[in-house]
């Protein structure tokens, strides 16, 4: 787990409903709640330019956030969070709090790596990301930053699953408690189609070339 911290400064929120929310986000604040661990929910206040600031950083979503209200601090990963759908702004925020002792679910980031050294990369091949985050189950002390995957070995035509990716210790992918069949694909490497048509152009190209060749040595016999 990452020495990074996060801390959000939180009020506690009265004003309740759509008209209040829409007055909040006007003075540069944004509504949220947070949930969970056995306590009742409670809706709060955040700085919304802080917020931004912090969202710039992926590990801000796959950390466990200090959030400090009125004094009393709680540990809390993101939940949700919603955003304008055509502006930069960020409209609502769920936090779900979690304890040291018990097992929770949170998205985790997949980073690719090694793509360029893979030998179907090298034969010309294109990677495609199938997915690129998963939904993981640990203690929070077992919280990784982001999973690794390493393409290295990767050949043409080949596909990496979730199998294949090599979990911290006390990680779980949560897919993969589901049983068999769920072992989804998450990367693969084949080649460009533009590559895979102009290769069968020329083959056919020689063919005819050499059915002409043929036909004007038969027209002088």
């Amino acid at each position: 787990m990452s020495a990074e911290s996060f801390i959000l400064e939180a009020e506690v929120r009265h004003d309740l409903g759509k008209g209040a929310s829409r007055r909040l986000r006007h003075t540069g604040k944004i509504p949220a709640v947070i949930y969970g661990g056995n306590k009742e929910p409670v809706s709060l206040t955040l700085d919304h330019i802080s917020l931004i600031h912090k969202l710039e950083n992926e590990a801000f979503f796959s950390h466990i956030l200090t959030v400090k209200v009125g004094g009393v601090e709680e540990s809390a990963i993101v939940k949700d969070l919603q955003r304008h759908p055509s502006k930069p702004t960020v409209m609502h925020m769920d936090l779900l709090r979690v304890s040291a002792t018990e097992i929770f679910r949170v998205h985790m980031p997949l980073h690719f790596t090694n793509e360029e050294q893979s030998p179907g990369v090298r034969e010309g091949g294109l990677v495609t990301h199938n997915i690129t985050e998963v939904e993981i189950a640990c203690l929070p002390k077992d919280l990784p930053e982001y999973l690794e995957v390493d393409l290295s070995g990767l050949v043409l035509d080949g596909i990496v699953h979730l199998t294949d990716i090599k979990l911290p210790a006390g990680v779980a992918i949560v897919e993969l408690t589901h049983g068999e069949g769920h072992d989804q694909p998450i990367a693969s490497i084949h080649m460009p189609r533009a590559a895979k048509e102009g290769s069968s152009d020329v083959t056919e190209g020689g063919e005819d070339a050499g059915e002409a060749a043929g036909s004007e040595d038969g027209g002088e016999n």
